[in-house]
């Protein structure tokens, strides 16, 4: 009996998402990151580029965050089935996000003062060499970005691991497939971005200080690239800490829940609590009060046709 009751009622919670592909992909983009932020900033301090070796130096910073990023994905896995994680390692991904939205951050405070200093203080640049340099982590970053732009792109697969979630799955993907991200692989893009960014700037910067003598093109492109990587930052940093402190989900999916509860017209959902266990599976507790002789099976069953929710946990009060 009790090995019978275990079977029907116990569940997974692994609610990480499915990182194979990415983890593949952020390891080669890892690789060739690493060997191109070398050759930048080498090639930046002997030739005398600002904007040179901001993009190496920053693509040193993204390197460490892909590293990062690679440990995240292996500690997802190896702790996936770990009971000691209350609902499983889906938020370790976010957290990957969330470190690697601070180090963006850092990376574009540092550009801005070194390109400040280099404003008021223009030193000699190298332009035919530092210019091919540039372009070669030009092409380094463009095939970068396609290589995580794939999976960034397809980052939100459904998993579920309850079998009646699984109806639900089709009928929810348009309201939820912006929210499915894995926040690690999208830090990781948005870090190929800002080095793609950066390269462009540089080139400019140094295409213009080679032709019209404009040294302080150099600086200010580094000025520029910094306080857009910023803004990519701070946007990533607030989608992934509203996961991180439970925030609770929109306003929509709060009305649906209830919604689904009180359809009968008597009951009334007196306490309601949901929140993100990673970027795309939700969790949510319910407390209602009704007349009926309502079990708790038969309200999840009614929440979940209308709700993707990977774990509910539903209380029964009787009036």
């Amino acid at each position: 009996m009790r090995e019978h009751a275990a079977e029907k009622w116990s569940h997974s919670h692994h609610f990480a998402i499915d990182t194979a592909q990415s983890e593949k992909k952020v390891t080669i983009v890892f690789a060739i990151t690493t060997v191109t932020m070398v050759l930048e900033i080498v090639a930046g301090t002997w030739f005398g580029s600002m904007a040179l070796l901001a993009d190496g130096w920053h693509m040193f910073t993204h390197s460490a965050a892909f590293a990062v990023s690679i440990f995240v994905y292996w500690y997802s896995r190896k702790h996936r089935n770990n009971r000691a994680y209350s609902f499983g390692v889906g938020k370790v991904n976010t957290l990957g996000g969330f470190a690697s939205a601070v180090a963006l951050g850092t990376v574009a405070l540092m550009m801005i003062i070194e390109s400040v200093g280099r404003l008021f203080s223009p030193q000699a640049i190298r332009f035919d060499e530092a210019i091919g340099v540039a372009i070669i982590g030009l092409i380094v970053n463009i095939v970068s970005a396609f290589l995580l732009h794939d999976g960034h792109h397809h980052a939100h697969h459904h998993e579920h691991s309850h079998d009646n979630h699984q109806h639900n799955e089709e009928h929810n993907h348009e309201e939820h497939s912006h929210h499915h991200h894995d926040h690690n692989l999208k830090a990781a893009y948005f870090h190929v971005l800002a080095d793609t960014l950066t390269s462009v700037f540089a080139i400019v910067a140094l295409v213009a200080g080679n032709y019209f003598d404009w040294l302080w093109a150099d600086a200010l492109m580094g000025i520029v690239g910094a306080i857009i990587i910023s803004k990519w930052a701070y946007n990533l940093l607030i989608d992934s800490s509203d996961i991180l402190l439970d925030k609770a989900a929109n306003e929509s999916t709060a009305n649906k829940i209830v919604a689904c509860a009180e359809e009968d017209g008597v009951t009334v959902v007196t306490d309601l609590h949901f929140w993100k266990l990673s970027s795309k599976h939700l969790s949510a507790i319910v407390a209602v009060a009704t007349p009926l002789d309502k079990t708790p099976d038969d309200f999840k069953a009614i929440i979940c046709r209308d709700v993707d929710i990977s774990h509910l946990t539903v209380e029964v009060n009787k009036i």
